[in-house]
């Protein structure tokens, strides 16, 4: 009999141990290989391959081919392919040859010899396959790690064999021999030991190998291996703890690891090895998870891979995971919170089926779990609310969200819109998103719809109480132990009945209200039924609610600065208008303005969004959405609309059947089409008309009849939108106009400027836009416009009218003139207008000459290059370096210039001696706006006066240098609001015309900031942020008034200041860093609120983002306590630093500025701020820094007591100053009393020493518990003190006895100088005692 083979550590180790003692088989002879020639070692191999093959499978244990055999395994790198491939196919083989053996040998054999031969065999083969498999694969992983020649490469794979098939095979193998039956081959049910470990020690190892896990083939027996030995071997504790090893340090293991475990379990049906493992990751503490972050990050998906492959298992042991909700650890609560999810989706699908008892526990776990993911949404981690989110839209998306918890969810998801983290933001948009699409209440979810339905049903309900049963069912009938309202035959019937009841019940949204009555609703069944169908339908109802509340959050959102709050809520919102969910079209169109964002997927979220929504398969259908959002928008929606309009026409989304569709509605050729349709319609073209220029010139003539015919007295805005079409006319059409009927439309246009057809309200927009007209297809507009000028000067001092009238003196010598105020308004607005168009029309000429002169230069410089003959013309191009060199081409320039500056000049100032007709009427704006009685009278007239004034001043500088004065007096005295926010938005402009004439008055444009009316501020904070971010003013010493904006009470202003100073934060190097110190210090004068201040200070310190600009903030805000005494800046300047985002070398300025701020360190407030910076310096510190703010946090505490005990004496020592001062202001009266006293009358005298001393000898009776105070706090006294002075008060008293006596018994006898002698000297000591028993008493009060 052989001796038994036990599996050595390492191959090595069989030439080692001492096999004879222990009767272990061992390598007694082996054969160096490595010393043969290639023949010699191919003769070798075929010997040993031959013998193996020839002989019986057990001769493996013969001791001359045991060391032949592992001769050859050892050497195996060293084998030619060929030697490779037949040696060890020839051991695969006879182990293959083996297995089927073991079962049949270990039954019939009766005695042990041939049981143990196998044994032997078996542990042979196995630990020399997977010896060789474990040096061929070191010795790949060695040759793959280095580089290798792409030559070398190619001959290898000439010569190589195909080792990865063979490994499959060896691993297969391995695994088919732990499946059969070896606990007969051992004689135990236990194996051995060495065996088993080294199994799973080389399985595991070869786990770590990321490319072979690759390989299906070899995973699946490194599973099968694992599975084997940890579950049907009971090699759990060790399988166990090298798993848990191996998933906390590679992440590739994750996923093969769960197949693993979930294998075993359903292959051997014992779960074991993954409540093992549940046990163990259970067990950790959790800190442990917080420094191992990626560790923890793997048994987290290790958790969640296992809860999706053997849910039921994993809920059976989820409470021993449960206490880590409690953890630091945000990835393995994200890991907790997925692992429920899974759960409830799929451990929980047969929870109505079994016994009772069971039922009711699988209910109560699975509400549990329910709890703790409603409980997890407000998890501090923003990680982990973000993920609750996300696996309640994923169970959301299996159908395992009850009716009754339905809303419970939502109404937590709407709440997160509001979360401070754009990615909880995002999840709880997702999970909206997907509760509308998987919602179990119908595919409309209008309030209207379901209340209507409710009603009805509840009016059923009460026919059907009376006639079913005597009493009404508990409520427990309607309700699972999970929260699931009904039962699943109540959810059927609710699902059936309420998609017939609900279509009938909700009508078109054309339809404004919903009928009640005469509608039926279908029969849902008995009474159970119907309450069912009644709950169902109050918990969509619900939901349709809660989902209607988010309106004004999302409209917040779509203005968010986070890229994926807008993409999301755009999807949100497109899902709730296709539910029907109330107000949200109206939502939906304030995304239009959002196509200007710079941010290119929110623009084309936004324009895919308009697709989806507006543009329809019918072209009828899609130009009724394009003309209900024209008719129903405001002016910033339509330029919104226009830019959308335009990238579809150039992209051909809206075709030229949408088009035609357009004019059928703008001609009325649609049945029921209304003036306002028509004209949202001829808006719209004209949206079109921008990109495609030809689009209206096929319908001139019906533009002029119908937008200035009968219709436009039905819809006045239509003869304006006409104006805006003849604008938008292409150069062809417009020619085709003048040439067809110019008269015509000349004339209506001036009928429309100068007539008064048109209401008030609408005729300054109409006039407007036709004055606009007459300059873009007039060819010389200004003889026209002298005209128009001249009838609206006519029809105001011909007719003076019946209405409102005012006496308005042209000069001083004049006659006064009575005119009708309405049309001295619309005269002034068409002097103004035409003035302006004039400017504009003269820049317009200006820059096609310049364009023409640039052509023909260009033209001229191409032709004269080459003659001919293909040669220079050096003639040519020597005249032109002759004209360069003498200035005439800049001669040619600047007359242009010159020409065009006299052109602009002429439209208010004319020649140098008289004024032309815009410059007359131009003095006499002027002089009317100084009439301040006038125009308080009459606001509209004023509003009109200086709308046009500011538009003259617009156009020639000295006219705006003459009525600057004037119209500052009027932006600050006005008392029309109007009058206030016109001026303010004509100061901008004004700026960028003429900045050096305004740049005087800053200080007065920034004043408007502090305007009370919030039209006015809202207007001045627009129109200084545009001047201030496209640097046409510098930001000036004002700037803290903009800052105090943050904090207006309008929410609008204050976010345009937000929105200002956050574009502001983005030019160059960030100006807010130079400007904050500025701020900081006029803010601090100010008379704000302490929480104003904080917050401005937090929103600019927000904006700061670089390190070095930090840390410059460090130190200049630490110089800054040295300048200033006021306690209130001391807390304030603590308050900026403690904003500030430290780094490590900010942290260490501070420390080292310690001498420049120590002084303000006695104040508690200051103090708490400097320690919240410290305990924010320790969060990113490292140690040495860390142990540097401990030190000086102690010393700042140490700083900080001992200045407030200072403060403290210093205050005691100065009360009690005051006090001696004014007993010595007492005393000094009272010794001039005494003098003034000391010549009257000795009896007097007397009277007063008798009768002090008797009040002296009775103050021991009445002051005993003064007199114990005094000596129980006499601690800084001395005892021989205390005793002089109880003594000496004794002897005064007793004196003061005995000489009131000698006094009584010798008044005759006694002389007044020695009466006058003993007074003073019992004076003096009274009074002695009296100060002392003073600091005595402050002593006292000192001390309590």
């Amino acid at each position: 009999m052989a001796p038994h083979f036990i599996f050595p550590r390492r191959l090595e180790d069989l030439e080692n141990e001492g096999q004879e003692e222990d009767n272990r088989l061992c390598v007694h002879n082996p054969v160096d290989v490595a010393s043969f020639v290639s023949s010699k070692l191919e003769e070798f191999v075929k010997g040993v391959t031959f013998d193996l093959s020839d002989k019986e499978i057990l001769c493996i244990e013969e001791q001359d081919l045991f060391d032949r055999v592992y001769s050859l395994v050892r050497a195996f790198p060293i084998l030619s392919p060929s030697s490779k491939l037949s040696f060890l196919e020839t051991l695969r083989s006879n182990l293959a040859v083996l297995l089927p053996n073991v079962d049949s040998v270990s039954r019939a054999s009766h005695d042990h010899v041939p049981l143990a031969s196998h044994r032997n065999a078996f542990k042979i083969y196995s630990f020399f396959l997977l010896s060789i498999l474990l040096a061929l694969h070191s010795n790949t992983s060695n040759n793959t790690s280095k580089v290798v020649a792409p030559s070398a490469r190619k001959k290898q794979a000439v010569n190589s064999w195909n080792w990865e098939a063979q490994r499959a095979r060896i691993l297969n193998l391995i695994a088919n021999s732990l499946e059969i039956n070896l606990e007969l081959l051992f004689g135990s049910p236990n194996l051995d030991e060495n065996y088993l470990s080294f199994i799973t020690k080389n399985a595991f190892s070869l786990f770590e190998d990321a490319s072979l896990l690759k390989d299906s083939d070899v995973k699946e027996a490194l599973c099968r291996i694992i599975g084997a030995c940890s579950t049907k071997y009971h090699y759990t504790a060790q399988s166990c703890a090298s798993i848990v090893h191996l998933v906390h340090k590679y992440d590739f293991v994750v996923t093969h690891m769960a197949d693993a475990v979930a294998a075993a379990e359903k292959k051997y049906a014992d779960g074991s090895l993954a409540m093992s493992l549940v046990r163990e990751i259970g067990r950790t503490n959790p800190k442990d998870y917080v420094k191992d972050t990626a560790g923890a990050e793997n048994v987290g998906r290790f958790l969640v891979e296992l809860a999706d492959r053997i849910p039921k298992l994993i809920s059976t042991n989820i409470g021993i995971l449960v206490p880590h909700f409690g953890g630091e650890s945000y990835k393995i609560r994200n890991a907790l919170v997925a692992v429920l999810g899974k759960l409830i989706a799929k451990a929980f699908k047969d929870v109505n089926v079994g016994e009772a008892s069971s039922k009711s526990i699988r209910l109560r776990t699975k509400q549990a779990m329910l709890d703790i993911l409603l409980e997890r949404c407000r998890d501090v981690s923003a990680y982990t609310r973000s993920r609750v989110l996300q696996v309640w839209a994923e169970l959301c998306e299996e159908h395992s969200i009850s009716i009754g918890l339905w809303n419970e969810v939502a109404e937590v998801a709407a709440g997160r819109l509001e979360d401070k983290s754009a990615m909880v933001r995002k999840s709880a948009l997702n999970l909206l998103i997907m509760m509308l699409q998987h919602n179990p209440f119908g595919p409309q979810l209008r309030i209207a719809s379901f209340e209507a339905t409710l009603d009805q049903y509840k009016m059923k309900l009460k026919e059907l109480e009376p006639y079913e049963g005597e009493e009404p069912s508990s409520d427990n009938d309607n309700f699972n132990g999970d929260g699931e309202v009904f039962d699943l035959n109540c959810e059927t019937v609710v699902k059936g009945t309420q998609q017939d009841s609900l279509t009938d019940s909700c009508l078109s949204q054309s339809e404004d209200a919903i009928p009640l009555q005469n509608s039926s609703v279908p029969d849902v069944g008995n009474l159970e039924q119907t309450r069912a169908l009644i709950a169902s339908l109050e918990a969509g109802l619900r939901f349709s609610k809660c989902i209607g509340a988010t309106m004004p959050t999302l409209v917040q959102l779509m203005a968010s600065s986070s890229a994926t709050d807008v993409e999301n809520t755009i999807l949100l919102l497109m899902r709730c208008k296709q539910f029907q969910i109330d107000s949200s079209e109206e939502c939906l169109r304030k995304m239009l303005p959002l196509v200007f964002s710079q941010d290119k997927s929110i623009y084309e979220a936004v324009e895919s969004a308009f697709q989806t929504i507006y543009i329809r398969k019918s072209p009828i259908e899609t130009a009724n959405n394009l003309l209900s959002l024209a008719n129903d928008s405001n002016i910033g929606d339509l330029a919104a609309l226009e830019f959308i309009v335009g990238a579809l026409v150039s992209k051909g989304d809206i075709s030229s059947s949408t088009i035609s569709a357009l004019w059928d509605f703008f001609c009325f050729n649609i049945g029921g089409t209304t003036a306002e349709q028509s004209r949202s319609a001829l808006s719209v073209l004209c949206m079109v008309a921008k990109t495609s220029t030809g689009v209206l010139g096929s319908h001139l003539q019906d533009i002029i009849d119908i937008g200035f015919g009968r219709w436009s007295k039905v819809d006045p805005l239509l003869a304006r939108t006409a104006c805006v079409a003849i604008q938008r006319l292409s150069e062809e059409d417009k020619k085709k106009l003048l040439a067809g009927s110019s008269a015509r439309i000349f004339g209506i246009l001036e009928s429309l400027i100068t007539g008064f057809w048109l209401p008030a309200n609408i005729w300054f927009a109409a006039a407007d836009k036709a004055i606009a007209a007459v300059y873009a297809i007039h060819p010389t507009p200004e003889t026209i416009a002298v005209d128009m000028i001249k009838k609206s000067l006519s029809s105001v001092c011909n007719d003076g009218g019946v209405n409102e009238q005012s006496d308005i003196d042209t000069s001083s010598g004049s006659i006064p003139l009575t005119v009708q105020v309405a049309k001295l308004s619309r005269c002034l607005f068409i002097v103004s207008h035409i003035a302006m168009n004039q400017l504009v029309y003269i820049e317009s000429c200006a820059r096609k000459i310049q364009k023409q002169k640039l052509t023909k230069e260009k033209k001229d410089s191409e032709n004269q290059n080459l003659d001919s003959n293909g040669t220079v013309s050096t003639a040519t191009q020597k005249d032109n370096n002759i004209n360069a060199e003498l200035g005439f081409t800049a001669s040619e320039d600047a007359a242009l210039d010159a020409l065009f500056d006299k052109a602009e000049k002429e439209i208010i100032s004319g020649g140098s001696n008289e004024k032309n007709l815009i410059g007359v009427c131009a003095t006499f704006v002027s002089k009317l706006c100084r009439n301040f009685g006038l125009m308080q009278k009459y606001p509209e007239l004023q509003a009109s006066a200086m709308l046009a004034l500011c538009r003259l001043m617009i156009i020639d500088a000295d006219f705006c240098d003459a009525n600057l004065q004037l119209l500052f007096t009027v932006v600050e005295s006005a008392h029309s609001e109007t009058v206030r926010s016109n001026c303010t938005i004509a100061l901008g402009d004004l700026a960028v015309r003429f900045p050096n004439l305004l740049e005087p008055w800053t200080e007065n444009m920034y004043a408007r900031l502090k305007d009370p009316c919030a039209s006015v501020r809202k207007n001045a904070v627009l129109v200084l942020s545009h001047l201030i971010l496209n640097d046409m003013m510098k930001v000036k010493g004002y700037i803290n008034e903009m800052a105090v904006r943050l904090e207006d009470e309008d929410e609008r202003i204050s976010n345009l200041a937000k929105l200002f100073f956050l574009e502001l934060s983005k030019k160059g190097n960030n100006p807010i860093y130079n400007l904050l110190p500025d701020i900081l210090s006029k803010l601090s004068q100010q008379n704000l609120s302490k929480d104003s201040f904080c917050n401005i200070m937090q929103f600019l310190i927000a904006s700061i983002k670089k390190d070095r600009q930090m840390e410059a903030l460090v130190e200049k805000l630490c110089h800054r306590f040295s300048g200033v005494t006021d306690v209130l800046q001391w807390e304030y300047i603590s308050y900026c630093l403690s904003q500030l985002s430290f780094t490590e070398k900010g942290m260490k300025k501070l420390i080292e500025l310690f001498k420049s701020y120590e002084h303000v360190l006695s104040e508690d407030s200051v103090m708490d701020h400097f320690r919240n910076i410290l305990n924010k310096g320790k969060k990113f510190a490292k140690l040495e820094l860390k142990a540097c703010i401990e030190e000086f946090e102690d010393k700042l505490n140490k700083f900080h007591a001992d200045r407030k005990e200072q403060e403290v004496t210093a205050r005691n020592a100065q009360i009690h100053q005051q006090k001696i001062d004014s007993m010595e202001g007492f005393t000094v009266a009272t010794n001039s009393d005494d003098h003034s006293q000391s010549n009257s009358a000795s009896d007097e005298t007397e009277g007063e020493v008798i009768d002090g001393c008797a009040e002296e000898a009775t103050l021991p009776s009445n002051g005993k518990s003064e007199s114990k105070l005094v000596s129980g706090d006499l601690s800084g006294t001395s005892a021989s003190d205390q005793g002089d002075i109880e003594i000496q008060s004794t002897e005064v008293k007793m004196r003061g006895v005995h000489r009131s006596k000698t006094n009584k018994s010798n008044v005759k006898h006694e002389k007044g100088d020695n009466i006058s002698v003993t007074k003073r000297n019992t004076r003096s000591r009274r009074y002695a005692l009296f100060f002392f028993s003073l600091y005595l008493r402050d002593k006292i009060l000192l001390t309590f």
